[in-house]
């Protein structure tokens, strides 16, 4: 069964999210459960909760069909103390957020060096700040999303997600989300069938289907391995329709959120119908 939808809006509260992936058509959805770029957030009521739990139930998600974001302001990977603090804080929050939605994954980007310290220490020190983060929540996976390389962003290849891993405490509570336009953008070709292929065998290989929670669907509008975030509509960018196709018929992508985050709105409906047909077996 593939599950796709889109990253929905939650303006006017939470609950809102699943009634608004319901009007596109989604069998999937991703959300944030507060505003992505601030660090703190209104508590989430006991009627937030309930309506949300209520709306999910009514129109047909389940906790795998929910994959949350969390803010773009954390860095667990922050290269000084303050920053470091702050982030955990915040990734916390948003972990025990999930936790009170009945929701049981949280997607997040590792983290970023600034070119204040290494990548080992970097990486080091994101898999540090996973492990206190899971000590103090209950039941929900952080979910590692691979990114383009933009910056000093580090987890664009399979090797440093692979590396964050392997220093987490608890392997039960940590996941993959793979972004298609990051990873093309970080220099994973994906354009062919055999490039396809090698792609996903190196993932397997190195990282762990057993460990793939996630994906996001998205094109790309800057060429391969150009390290630059870019999101296109499916078919529209350097990517190409032929690996949505494939994806939509690979068994190996069933059963786990397959999330739209293209850039316009309008689309996501038509996108959904479109992937759907896609898939022939």
């Amino acid at each position: 069964m593939k599950y796709i939808g889109a990253h929905v809006s939650t303006a006017g509260g939470v609950e809102n999210a699943p009634v608004n992936a319901h009007k596109i058509g989604a069998s999937a959805f991703a959300l944030f459960t507060k505003n992505q770029r601030q660090w703190k957030a209104k508590t989430l009521s006991e009627k937030n909760i309930l309506q949300f739990k209520n709306n999910c139930i009514k129109y047909g998600f389940s906790p795998r069909q929910i994959l949350p974001h969390d803010s773009y302001l954390i860095n667990l990977g922050h290269p000084q103390k303050e920053g470091l603090k702050k982030s955990r804080e915040a990734f916390i929050i948003e972990l025990q957020r999930c936790e009170q939605l009945g929701l049981t994954k949280l997607n997040f980007h590792p983290g970023s060096h600034l070119n204040k310290t290494n990548i080992d220490s970097c990486l080091k020190t994101i898999a540090a700040s996973i492990n206190i983060a899971i000590d103090k929540t209950n039941n929900v996976m952080a979910v590692i999303e691979n990114t383009a390389g933009q910056g000093t962003n580090l987890g664009y290849t399979f090797e440093q997600i692979s590396e964050i891993i392997n220093l987490v405490e608890n392997k039960n509570r940590v996941g993959v989300c793979i972004d298609t336009c990051h990873a093309f953008a970080a220099g994973y070709k994906l354009y062919t069938l055999e490039s396809y292929n090698k792609t996903w065998i190196d993932f397997d290989k190195i990282i762990g289907f057993q460990y793939l929670q996630g994906m996001h669907l998205n094109d790309s509008k800057k060429p391969l391995n150009s390290r630059v975030d870019r999101h296109d509509s499916i078919g529209m960018g350097e990517i190409g329709l032929d690996f949505f196709k494939w994806i939509m018929n690979d068994p190996r992508f069933n059963n786990i959120p397959l999330i739209l985050e293209t850039p316009n709105s309008d689309y996501w409906k038509k996108e959904i119908i479109s992937l759907k047909g896609y898939n022939t077996t």
